[in-house]
């Protein structure tokens, strides 16, 4: 069996993908694959290094704002689209896949849309509560459409769209407290906070985050886990060093730049400060972590703040609007929460209820059946 998967720009569409090829390996092991990408995207770099095949189709998403200049810009890239289906329908003849799988980007257009009109079974993944515009286009011609949210479903056609769940990394489920209590060195009997803007980092959240961790520095009945994003640590560093935050003496904070076990950081955390990014939604929910969602303000048609009231509205999150965002704020916010343990739990409870922990085994037989 032959399996085409595309998915760019960022890692909330690429992490997706490899996830989902994980988890069609482990059902059908004799599986081949090809990735389709850009070489601007994120997938040029993640991609080889997953030792998955991969192929480039250059192209580049369309100005959204109307002048003299994006629109000649616009030209030219809708000539440039054109030459992307041109070889996207090359790499299907040579590659002849039994089914052509997209979890979002503009990337995702050629391949799938010349897979829809060469007849190859085909399936989009739609991460956000609002969904992508590419996506928006792709489902007129594919052929099955499963959405991370129910909020979703109203931007696709009822009789294709499944409302599965985002697919998460096996080793969020597999990770376990005491794991990460022992990894990172914390207390089990006191609270931990887990703090992370993204891969990059988030500067409004680590500039709040001086702020908190200074108010928190002689409390060590509170532990933080304050996770910076590499561009981000030394600046970070410097700015507790002048607030005279001394990590070496306030033991229950620690400041990583970026971390590899994040599964086992969610595992033992009792509350979440995070950006609404879908996949980072999708591993909180599912493992029932309370969250402070601060969502990133300048995200494609503002669906992160979406995604976050999915969960506001659920009851499983509190939400503080960037432009709100203030040291003040989150400090009052955190002591709300860890004061009050019930309504942690409670919190706890709807979040896990709203996780899809099987996401992406259910989307990896929604493929295979497909392709069969």
């Amino acid at each position: 069996m032959k399996i085409i998967v595309s998915g760019g720009g960022t890692g909330g569409h690429i992490y997706p993908a490899i996830t989902l090829i994980q988890e069609i390996r482990k059902l059908d092991p004799s599986a081949e694959f090809l990735y389709v990408g850009s070489t601007r995207g994120l997938e040029a770099d993640i991609v080889p290094k997953e030792n998955l095949p991969f192929e480039a189709i250059e192209l580049s998403g369309f100005e959204r704002h109307i002048s003299f200049k994006s629109i000649l810009e616009n030209f030219s890239r809708a000539t440039q689209a054109i030459r992307g289906i041109n070889r996207a329908r090359s790499i299907l003849r040579d590659f002849k896949p039994d089914v052509v799988v997209g979890t979002g980007g503009y990337v995702c257009g050629p391949i799938l849309l010349a897979a829809s009109l060469m007849k190859i079974p085909t399936l989009i993944q739609e991460q956000n509560a609002v969904a992508g515009v590419t996506n928006k286009i792709l489902s007129k011609f594919v052929t099955k459409i499963c959405v991370g949210s129910d909020a979703a479903l109203k931007n696709f056609p009822p009789e294709k769209t499944v409302y599965t769940g985002n697919p998460i990394r096996a080793n969020v489920m597999e990770a376990n407290r005491e794991e990460g209590i022992k990894l990172f060195g914390f207390n089990p009997e006191r609270p931990i906070v887990l703090i992370s803007g993204g891969s990059r980092g988030a500067r409004s959240i680590n500039r709040a985050m001086i702020g908190v961790l200074e108010h928190f520095k002689e409390i060590p009945s509170v532990q933080f886990l304050h996770v910076t994003g590499k561009t981000e640590f030394d600046e970070v560093k410097e700015s507790l060093e002048e607030a005279e935050v001394d990590l070496k003496i306030a033991t229950h904070i620690r400041v990583e730049p970026y971390l590899y076990d994040m599964p086992q950081a969610m595992a033992m955390a009792d509350l979440a400060v995070f950006r609404a990014g879908a996949t980072g939604l999708a591993e909180l929910t599912a493992r029932g972590v309370p969250s402070i969602l601060i969502p990133y303000p300048f995200a494609a048609a503002n669906h992160q703040e979406f995604n976050a009231r999915v969960l506001v509205n659920a009851g499983a999150a509190r939400m503080i609007l960037n432009k709100d965002l203030t040291a003040g704020i989150l400090i009052e916010t955190i002591r709300e929460l860890l004061k009050n343990p019930q309504e942690l739990e409670k919190m706890s409870i709807v979040a896990k209820s709203l996780g899809r922990p099987d996401a992406a085994k259910d989307i990896a037989q929604m493929i295979l059946d497909l392709a069969k």
